[in-house]
Formats: structure tokens, C-alpha cells, sequence
């Protein structure tokens, strides 16, 4: 709406027309309000500049008292009053709120010439440059409001001349230097907010004296020192008035002062997201007024105080992602009027029965602790709508009890409990209607829970490795038309059966809104059926590996428009893959059907899937040669696996323009011709870590590889992998020395082969090796002394060739010492074969002492070498970890994860 008034008076003094839809430009008649004081256009939507302050003839602003412009859209650069204005011999202004429009440029200095003004808001727009000094020269200023702007530069010293300034808010900006409290500064403060800025200190020396101040918000910065409170002896205040104390997202260190509890007017506490360590303080127990604690994200220890239990109106409490231990306190059970509980990630070992007490309880997460022993009753938790005891180690039976009043229940999550047991009759009704239900690796060890029946808003289901049997009820096909259930994992359980009763049987063409579906690892037989493809036209991610599935894989999986993930491996299935899974195109990132009985050339149109980052087609009869469209087209892939099928011909040199490569696997096949030099073009395999799994966090994708001579399983730890595996085929020629450039395989396996010639002599470039297999080919020469620089190599083989001379010494081949490693070489010497090398023979005639003597202490010096070399490779190794998190990371999981999945 436009506003086109004829308003002549003068004696007007309030105009308010706030939120009337006004646009356009500032309205100009204004001129002839000279006795206006009051003016608010405030939520409107004007777009104009601001035409006045600058201009000779609008002298009717030096009598007004009151500007309000705030939540319009003006912009154009603010200037503030003109210097020249000489109409106006003051202004009598005492309010200007300019809030959330559009103006640009740096705040005016001119704006001291503004000497009544007792409020000043030019937040949320788009100032820049520094805060000017002439801001400390507005001394009737209560309240000064910069935030959310892009100002620079540090607070300027002169606004500790506004001495009666109660509100100071200069959040969300790009300040940065100190902060400074001095004694005696700013002494009516009762709001003070500079969060979301670079800050790295503050000098506090007078923050304690600020005794009126009521909000405190330093969050977001990145202060760094010791966190302080105020004395003990009381000589700042002898009362604070602190409602609000926000400090998160800094980086304060030391230990939470006992002095914090003297704060005792403080409603909310928060140091989350710091570096804070030692204890809780008990004396946090005397803020009887608080209603929000946080502690998130530090380092603290030991156990949690009791005095907690002091805190009658606690309604919010954050100890979560630190190191605290012990038991939960039974005192908690006397907040009652807490309502949001978070003890995730911590050390804490046992639950008081006390939970049972807190009636106003909403959100309960204890996830991922020590938690031992069993679940105490939530029945009496009737406004319960968040459970997450997920990742502990209870124990004991759950039956319908533990529910009886949980009617708001909305979200539980027992996961990984793997000694709780889940004990409920199938005729139980619950009296909640749940959207997320996680039971994963409990134990539930019946049929499909014919509870769950009941439940209509479910949004995600989690079964898995739950020892469920039997075949899949005939009410799930119809149950699942009417569910909004986007997640349901079955896996790593005991059911068998066909899957035609997912299929509705009163609606079988109806969709339903599944975009995960995971029945990995059960006893599934018969074949696929086609109706499945009707009812998932939403299905993201479909795994249905490690079953007994049968029959060619459906034509209409190609008709499934969202399908990402597509894993049917280690099942019955045959017959060729079919042309339409083509017709996914750019949607399909990972195809796993190894382990069945597939057979045929891959079909071409498959080049058309040109987003796949994992293609799995090991172990089946895939014959023909490796396409050059894999090299050519799939421009995302990381992984390729075409182990032990019957592939022939040479390997395509186009396999070198996929340089995302971290993982080729075509071992196992009737591969002829060289290994091409251009690999070393495959720059995946220089720096790794390319492999991510971005579709559910409850989802893991695993894969085989043969690596440090067995063939292990990674799930976790797959990103770290890089491996090159060639074996078992007909190579021919040399060894390319190119491949020495890619120094971040992990895994390089040739064996099995016909190469000829040397091994590369800077092989011991490849620094990241741990597995190096080039057994049964027909190498020759001497083994490099650069192979002992290679300080991951825990698995070396390279017998049965034609190599000769002394086997290196030093570092850490003097670790592998299985003689194996190098049998089948007739013409190695040196240990750790028995065989000594020619210039150590010495006959056996006339042999003297000292000559034994001598041959003891070669062997001497040979232990203390591998005692060395082992030495200086585990020296190796722990620094490498100590300074790369990255590698450290990979180690670790690789060792912890890996050795413990052989097959």
C-alpha cells in the first residue's frame, strides 16, 4: 500500500503506522510535521533510502524524539545527519531504531552529533568497516545495538565512557583482539552480548564487577586461557544479579571455578564446547535458580556431583561428549522438574532407580556409556517422548511393563545392548504410537514381534541382529502400504522364507515410502519378485546380500528412479545382468552382486550409470573382456572389484582415466598382456580416503580384499583402504617402475603371474605398504635395499621366482623373519634362510674356533639388526601416528577392525 496523505498540520507530535503494508519511498509530506516527536513506520515495506539527515530542508527531525524504521527494506548507503545542517543547532532524538533493514557502508561518525539519543539500533543490516571512537562521545546512551552486521576491527576503547549504557549487543559480527573488563567501566551494564566473533582473549579483571549485569554472551569466539569467576571473599559484589551466563564455543581451559557457585540468581549456565577439565564442581549445587546447565564437549571427570540434586527447577541438562564416570547419581531423581536429560557419550556405569521419579521427564539420551545392569521402569514417565540407551552394556529382561504410561513415547533407541532381552507378549497393545523404534543387537529371539502390528506412525524400523526366526508375517505387505516407514533393517537375523509377504496382498501395486531397506544376512530363499519393484519406486537403498535368493535379478530394478545402493551379493542368483539396470543412469553410486552365479558380458548399458563409486561384480562367470566404458564413462567410481570371474584379454588402458581409483581388484581372472604404465595416473591411490558413505548413518557397507595374505572384511575402516590386486592371471612383462609412484596403496598384490624382469629398485618409495605379494612369477635380480624402508610392511611375499644375491637387512624386514617369504629362489642367501651366502662359506675342514666364534657373532649382529630394525620401524610408526591423525585414524581401525573380520 502506498501512502499518498495530505496531512498539513503542524501540531501532530505521534504518528505511529506501524505494520500497514506501506512501500515504496520514505513518504516525503513528513516535511511538514514540525511538531512531530514520535515516528514509527516500523514493519512495513519500505525500499527507499533514507532521504532525511543529510538534507537542508527536512529540519523537522530536530525536534523528534522517536525514529522507528526498523523491518522495513531501505538501503543505499547510511550517512547519518549532514555536518552542514545548520538548521538544527541540536537534535533531540533519543531513540533511532534503523533494525534489520538494508544499509550499507560504515557506520557514521556523524552520528555524535546525536548527543540525547538514549537508544541507538542499527542491527541486522549490512555495515561494515570499524565501530567508530565518536560512539563513546553518546554519554546518554542506554542501549547500543550493533549486532549482526560484517564491522571489523576491535570494540573501541571509548565506550567505556557510556556510563549509563544498560544493553550492549554487538553480536554476530567480524570483530576480533581482547575483550577488556576494568574496574569501574560500564558499571549500569545489565546485557551484554558479543557473540560470533574472532575474539582470542579477554582481560576480566572488572567483569566481576559488574554487579548489575543480568546477560553475559561470549559465545562463539575463540578465547582462549583459564575460565574465572569471581572471588571467594565476596570484595567485587556482594550480590549478582547474573540471570544468563553463556560461554560456549570457545576454547577455555582449566577447571569450572567453585566460585560460579556464588552466582546464585543464574537461570542458565552454559560453558558447553570448551576445553574445560577436572571435576564438576559441587558447589554448582547452590544455583538453586537455574533452570539450564550445559557442560557439553569438554574434558571433564569424575563422577556427577550430587549436589545436582539440589537444582529444584532444573528443567535442562547437557553433560554430554565428556569423561565422566561413576554412577549417576540417585539424587537426579529429585528434579522434578527436569524435562530434557543428555548424558551421551561419557564413562558413566550404572542408572539410579531414581529415573523412575522425574515426571516431567521429555528427552532422556544416556547413549554410548559403560551402562551396566538392567533398565530401570519408565512406566511413570508418562510425558516421556525421547529414550536413546543405545551403545551400553545393560542387561536383564524388558517386558511391556517397563511402558506402561509412556503414551507420548515417540523415539527409543536400545541399540546395541547386546545382553538385554526383550521379552513382550505378541497380544500387548502399547500405549504409544511410535515414529522411530531401534532395537539392533538386542535380543528379541522370537518371530517378527506381532506387537509392532499396532503401531501406524512408524517412520523407521531397526530389527537387525535381534535373533528373530521364522518367515516374514503375512501382514507386512499390507501393514507397510499404510506406515510412513522410510528406514527398516532386518539383517543379521534367522529369517527365511520367500519376501512375497513384503508384497501387500490387498494392494499390490500400491507404493510404499521406503527409501532403505536392509535383509542382509538371513535365510531369504526363492527368487526376487517383480511386484517388489511396484511397491519401492521410492527405495533409496535395497540390500538384500548373504541370503539364498535365487533366479535372475529382476528386469524392473532399471524402473526404480531413486536406487543408489544396489547390494545382492553372496545369494543363488544367475543369468546375465540385465540391460535395464542401465536405465538408472546417473542415480546408481554402488552395485554389489558378488558371490552369485551371474554370467555373460557385462551389458553396455551399463556405461549409461556413469555415478557409480563401487562396482562389485567379484566372484561370478562374468566373462569377455574388462569394458573400456568402465574407464571412459564411470567418472565417480573408487572402487572396482571384478575378482575371480573369467575375464580375458588385456587389461584397458582407459582404467587410467579413472584416477578416483582407491580400490581395483581383478585378481582371480585370464587376464593376458603387460601392466599398463599408466597407472600411476591413478591419483586415488596416491592420497586415499575417497570412500564415504553418505546415506545413512545405520548403514555400512562392507567389502572383501585379499590383504597381508588372507582375505579380510572391512566395513568401517573401508575408507582407508587402497589396494591394487592383479594376481592370479597371465601378466606378462616387467614390473612398471611407475607404479612406485602410487605411495599411498596399502596393498599391492602381482602374484601368480608370468612377470619377468627385476623388482623396481625405488620400491621402497611406496611408504605406505603393508602387504606386498609378488610370489609365482618369474622375477629376477636382487631384491632392493630400498625394501626395508617400507615401515608399515607386515606382509611380504616374494617367493618362487628366479631372485638372487643377499637378502637386504635393516629396518623392518629384519621383522619378517619366516623363511617362507623368500623359498622357491634358489639362488638367495643371507637370513632367514638357512642358506649363507657365498662370501660367508667358509669349508667345513680345518675350521678353527675362532671361525665358530666368528659365525656366532654374525648371527649375533643379525639379531641385534632385526631387534634394530624392528626398533627403528615401530619408531617409525609411532610417530608417523603421533603427527598425522589421519594415518593414526587408519592404523587403528585397520588393526582393531580388520584382523578381527578374517574370513
Amino acid at each position: 500500500m502506498h501512502l499518498e496523505l495530505n496531512l498539513t498540520r503542524s501540531t501532530i507530535q505521534t504518528l505511529d503506522l506501524h505494520s500497514n503494508f506501506l512501500q515504496g519511498q520514505f513518504p516525503l509530506f513528513l516535511r511538514n510535521l514540525s511538531s512531530l516527536q514520535v515516528l514509527d513506520l516500523s514493519f512495513n515495506q519500505l525500499n527507499s533510502s533514507i532521504p532525511f539527515m543529510n538534507n537542508v530542508q527536512d529540519t523537522w527531525i530536530c525536534g523528534l524524539k522517536r525514529l522507528d524504521l526498523s523491518y522495513n527494506s531501505m538501503g543505499g548507503r547510511f550517512t547519518g545527519p549532514s555536518t552542514n545542517v545548520s538548521e538544527c543547532a541540536q537534535f533531540s532524538l533519543e531513540t533511532l531504531n534503523l533494525n534489520d533493514n538494508m544499509l550499507l557502508g560504515e557506520v557514521p561518525s556523524s552520528l555524535g552529533r546525536l548527543k540525547a539519543l538514549r537508544e541507538l539500533n542499527l542491527g541486522g543490516n549490512e555495515l561494515t568497516g570499524n565501530i567508530p571512537e565518536v560512539v563513546g562521545t553518546l554519554t546518554s546512551l542506554r542501549e547500543l545495538r550493533l549486532d549482526d552486521n560484517h564491522l571489523t576491527g576491535s570494540i573501541p576503547i571509548s565506550i567505556r565512557n557510556l556510563l549509563r549504557l544498560q544493553k550492549l549487543d554487538l553480536s554476530v559480527n567480524l570483530l576480533n583482539g581482547t575483550i577488556t573488563f576494568l574496574p569501574g567501566e560500564l558499571s549500569n551494564l545489565e546485557i551484554l552480548s558479543v557473540r560470533n566473533h574472532h575474539f582470542r582473549s579477554i582481560q576480566d579483571s572488572g567483569l566481576w564487577r559488574l554487579c548489575q549485569l543480568k546477560h553475559l554472551d561470549l559465545s562463539f569466539n575463540f578465547i582462549e586461557g583459564e575460565l574465572t569467576g569471581p572471588s571467594t571473599n565476596g570484595s567485587e559484589c556482594v550480590q549478582f544479579d547474573l540471570e544468563t551466563l553463556d560461554l560456549h564455543y570457545n576454547k577455555f581451559g582449566g577447571k569450572i571455578p567453585t566460585s560460579l557457585g556464588r552466582l546464585t540468581s543464574l537461570r542458565k549456565l552454559n560453558l558447553g564446547w570448551n576445553e574445560l577439565t577436572g571435576t564438576i564442581p559441587e558447589s554448582l549445587g547452590n544455583l538453586t535458580s537455574l533452570r539450564e546447565l550445559y557442560l557439553p564437549w569438554n574434558k571433564l571427570t569424575g563422577s556427577i556431583p550430587t549436589s545436582i540434586g539440589n537444582l529444584l527447577l532444573l528443567q535442562e541438562l547437557h553433560l554430554s561428549w565428556n569423561l565422566l564416570n561413576g554412577t549417576i547419581p540417585f539424587s537426579l531423581g529429585q528434579l522434578s522438574n527436569i524435562e530434557f536429560v543428555y548424558l551421551y557419550y561419557n564413562w558413566l556405569s550404572a542408572l539410579p532407580l531414581s529415573l523412575g521419579n522425574l515426571s516431567e521427564l521429555r528427552h532422556l539420551d544416556i547413549s554410548n556409556n559403560h551402562l551396566q545392569g538392567p533398565l530401570p521402569t519408565i512406566g511413570r514417565l508418562s510425558k516421556l517422548e525421547y529414550l536413546d540407551i543405545s551403545n551400553n552394556s545393560l542387561s536383564g529382561i524388558v517386558t511391556e511393563a517397563h511402558f506402561t504410561n509412556t503414551s507420548m513415547l515417540e523415539f527409543f533407541d536400545a541399540t546395541s545392548n547386546y545382553r538385554l532381552r526383550f521379552k513382550i507378549s505378541p497380544n500387548w497393545k502399547p500405549p504409544f504410537q511410535i515414529s522411530s523404534l531401534r532395537l539392533g543387537s538386542c535380543k528379541i529371539e522370537s518371530e517378527f514381534p506381532e506387537w509392532i502390528r499396532a503401531q501406524t506412525c512408524l517412520e523407521y524400523l531397526d530389527l537387525s541382529n535381534t535373533s528373530i526366526s521364522g518367515p516374514l508375517p503375512d501382514w507386512l505387505g499390507d501393514w507397510l502400504v499404510e506406515l510412513p516407514l522410510s528406514f527398516l533393517a532386518l539383517s543379521n537375523n534367522f529369517l527365511n522364507g520367500p519376501l512375497t509377504n513384503l508384497v501387500s496382498s490387498h494392494s499390490p501395486n500400491c507404493s510404499i515410502v521406503l527409501d532403505i531397506l536392509l535383509l542382509k544376512n538371513n535365510l531369504f530363499n526363492g527368487s526376487i519378485p517383480d511386484l517388489l519393484c511396484n511397491m519401492m519406486s521410492y527405495i533409496m537403498v535395497l540390500d538384500l546380500s548373504r541370503n539364498m535368493l535365487s533366479g535372475t535379478l529382476p528386469k524392473c530394478f532399471g524402473l526404480l528412479p531413486n536406487l543408489q545402493v544396489l547390494i545382492l551379493s553372496s545369494n543363488q542368483l544367475s543369468g546375465v545382468i540385465p540391460s535395464s539396470l542401465g536405465n538408472l543412469g546417473s542415480s546408481l553410486q554402488w552395485l554389489s552382486l558378488n558371490n552369485n552365479s551371474f554370467q555373460g558380458e557385462l551389458p553396455k548399458t551399463l556405461a549409461n550409470c556413469t555415478s557409480l563409486a563401487l562396482l562389485d561384480l567379484g566372484e561370478n562367470r562374468f566373462s569377455g573382456s574388462v569394458p573400456k566404458w568402465i574407464g571412459e564413462n564411470m567418472k565417480e567410481l573408487v572402487v572396482l572389484r571384478l575378482h575371480k570371474n573369467s575375464f580375458t584379454g588385456p587389461i584397458p588402458v582407459e582404467l587410467c582415466e579413472r584416477s578416483t581409483l582407491q580400490i581395483m581388484d581383478l585378481g582371480e581372472n585370464k587376464l593376458t598382456g603387460t601392466i599398463p604404465r599408466c597407472f600411476k595416473n591413478l591419483s586415488g591411490m596416491i592420497t586415499g580416503g575417497h570412500i564415504s558413505i553418505s546415506f545413512s548413518r545405520s548403514y555400512e557397507l562392507s567389502l572383501t580384499q585379499v590383504m597381508q595374505g588372507v582375505v579380510l572384511e572391512y566395513t568401517t575402516t573401508l575408507s582407508y583402504v587402497v589396494n591394487m590386486d592383479l594376481s592370479c592371471n597371465k601378466l606378462v612383462g616387467e614390473i612398471p617402475k611407475e607404479l612406485v609412484l602410487l605411495t599411498g596403496l596399502l596393498g599391492l598384490n602381482l602374484s601368480k603371474n608370468q612377470l619377468t624382469g627385476h623388482i623396481p629398485e625405488r620400491i621402497g618409495d611406496m611408504k605406505s605398504l603393508m602387504s606386498l605379494d609378488l610370489s609365482i612369477n618369474h622375477l629376477s635380480g636382487m631384491i632392493p635395499q630400498s625394501l626395508s624402508a617400507l615401515t608399515f610392511l607386515s606382509h611380504l611375499n616374494l617367493s618362487h621366482n628366479n631372485l638372487s644375491g643377499r637378502i637386504p637387512t635393516g629396518s623392518q624386514l629384519q621383522t619378517l623373519i619366516d623363511p617362507s617369504i623368500y623359498a622357491g629362489n634358489n639362488e638367495l642367501c643371507g637370513s632367514p634362510l638357512p642358506i649363507k651366502c657365498s662370501h660367508d662359506d667358509v669349508s667345513e675342514i680345518g675350521r678353527s674356533s675362532e671361525e665358530d666364534e666368528a659365525d656366532d657373532g654374525d648371527e649375533n649382529i643379525w639379531i641385534y639388526g632385526a631387534t634394530g630394525g624392528f626398533t627403528t620401524g615401530f619408531m617409525g610408526i609411532v610417530a608417523i601416528l603421533v603427527l598425522k591423525n589421519r594415518w593414526r585414524l587408519a592404523f587403528f581401525n585397520l588393526v582393531g577392525y580388520c584382523i578381527s573380520k578374517k574370513l
